[in-house]
């Protein structure tokens, strides 16, 4: 069997599992780790960077066979998990029915009522009772827990006991048995903070992987939904989920995405998916988003029905989807909660805000520079004085100030970020003005311009947008009317070129699609919207069938 079944028949098993948030929230937070599928702790060859959830009988190499004397065993945990250094990994040593038995698990990663209940199931057995086959009698007769497997190779072991996975030794046998008795530390599903909703779903995702596939199962009932597992990082053997809908992803783009996270060299991703996305999309110093981030579910889960690929990587929040485009990063779930004519009037606005983010200052400075260029319905525009200070200095410390604002809410305690806004807006806003170093127009222009970033969706983009903003500024200021041409061109000129896993960034406007790009203008009724975005190269284009 290789490994795509293996992965298909681990998906048909997780669409027979109950929904996992039907639980209460205290048993969601213990047992977060726990119904993780046998994929999931059958893998990773510490030698390989990347290696598939799947056991070692399907032929991986420089497998590292398991001691079948005990205290070899004792002795090579000392050596190799530091046994009896480090106070969290614990070694439980017991004797069944005169078999020595020893519990390898890390405490804080398992879940201890599910191990206390098998060392009770195991106090009951005789000598008689493991006459036989000692270790068939443990795997397939005594042991009364869910999932257990049986694994052959190490370093596998060890590495899913890292991952929260128990081991039981056997004295006398070369196997050992992996017991699933995972409970991460995790928090509740909440809304997400950079993507919140006046209507819609309140859940976000949270840290833990179990947690968010689970999520997104629970809006895709759907049997062809795939999660493929890999681990990524030679040090952290982080787990990584692909995630697709089989009878609708590119299969050309699925491939591609899976080589080149297989492709991944690197010692380990405590960074979690930035990392993994540097380590994939080689993009150089180009300041662009060429992959989406989304903390909600649904958002998630509308772009696994359009026919994109999901990447999970665990103890991350977020998700990405790939691969996307400029006007993708410019779109918000709150538009798809309200009417079609609400939702197109909140896009255009978000539009709208974008454009002056990007173009109103350094259109402003321009016309100051050069007053006979301002057409007469705008005559009023310009500064009567222009300060002590030069008008792009101006603009460059009110875009270093905002920066700094923005930075100082970061990591200003919620109860003292009122009080840091009033400080801002009365040394900025008030004193600035009246002491000459700002004029009011570099004030008010500033602020519509910083709204405008706070206004786009995408975090990534918002931030692109403003080095843009910075680099046209100080073209006009060096070159005036062709600083901004040739500025504003190049920029473009590297948009068009720029592509997300081999998919046009400017798509819809280059290549032009008429259709696409008034669904991307207008938001469509949803009965209206049946075409899936031919970018993708969907196997089924149609969303719905044709009524008529």
């Amino acid at each position: 069997m290789n490994d795509n079944e293996n992965f298909h028949d681990n998906d048909n098993e997780q669409n027979g599992r109950p929904p996992f948030l039907e639980v209460n929230e205290d048993q969601q937070k213990e047992e977060s780790g726990v119904a993780r599928n046998k994929t999931s702790f059958g893998s990773g060859n510490k030698k390989n960077n990347v290696s598939t959830a799947v056991s070692n009988k399907n032929g991986n190499k420089d497998i590292t066979p398991i001691p079948s004397d005990l205290d070899e065993v004792l002795i090579r945990l000392e050596n190799e998990i530091g046994y009896k250094v480090s106070f969290d990994v614990v070694v439980r040593e017991m004797t069944f029915g005169e078999k020595r038995t020893a519990m390898l698990s890390l405490n804080g990663l398992v879940k201890d009522t599910l191990l206390s209940d098998v060392l009770k199931r195991l106090t009951y057995l005789q000598p008689e009772d493991l006459s036989a086959d000692a270790f068939h009698s443990f795997l397939d007769l005594y042991v009364p827990a869910a999932q257990v497997i049986k694994e052959d190779d190490w370093n596998n072991m060890l590495t899913c006991v890292l991952s929260g996975v128990t081991a039981l030794f056997i004295d006398g046998e070369s196997s050992v048995l992996m017991i699933d008795a995972k409970a991460f530390p995790a928090r509740g599903p909440e809304e997400p903070s950079l993507e919140k909703v006046v209507r819609g779903s309140r859940d976000g995702f949270v840290e833990t992987l179990m947690v968010n596939i689970s999520l997104v199962r629970r809006r895709l009932r759907d049997p062809q939904l795939r999660y493929e597992i890999v681990r990524v990082g030679d040090r952290t053997q982080t787990d990584v989920c692909i995630a697709y809908i089989d009878d609708i992803v590119d299969k050309e783009l699925l491939k591609s995405v899976k080589d080149k996270i297989a492709m991944v060299k690197i010692d380990g991703l405590p960074l979690a998916d930035k990392q993994l996305e540097e380590s994939t999309v080689k993009r150089g110093w180009n300041p662009f988003p060429l992959v989406r981030y989304s903390e909600r579910p649904d958002t998630v889960a509308a772009h696994l029905l359009e026919g994109a690929v999901a990447v999970f990587v665990d103890t991350s929040p977020s998700v990405m989807t790939l691969p996307t485009t400029y006007t993708d990063l410019m779109q918000h779930a709150e538009e798809n909660r309200q009417t079609p004519f609400i939702g197109t009037y909140l896009r255009w606005v978000r539009f709208i805000g974008i454009l002056a983010s990007l173009f109103m200052l350094p259109l402003w400075l321009l016309f100051v520079m050069h007053p006979e260029m301002k057409p007469v319905a705008l005559e009023f525009i310009g500064p009567s004085k222009t300060g002590k200070l030069p008008l792009v200095v101006q603009f460059l410390l009110a875009e270093i100030g905002v920066d700094l604002l923005r930075m100082a809410s970061v990591h200003t305690p919620t109860s003292l970020a009122t009080a840091m806004s009033l400080v801002a807006a009365i040394l900025i806003g008030d004193i600035a003005v009246k002491t000459g170093v700002f004029v009011n127009e570099v004030i008010l222009y500033m602020a519509i311009s910083a709204i405008g970033m706070f206004a786009t969706p995408s975090y990534e983009l918002g931030l692109a947008n403003r080095i843009v903003r910075l680099v046209l500024i100080i073209s006009v200021a060096a070159f005036s009317v062709p600083g901004f041409v040739i500025a504003t061109t190049a920029i473009l000129l590297m948009l068009i070129v720029e592509r997300s896993f081999n998919r046009p960034y400017m798509w819809p406007i280059i290549p032009f699609d008429l259709g696409a790009l008034w669904s991307i203008i207008i938001r469509q009724p949803v009965l209206y919207n049946r075409q899936r975005p031919n970018i993708l190269r969907p196997q089924q284009s149609d969303k719905m069938p044709n009524t008529e």
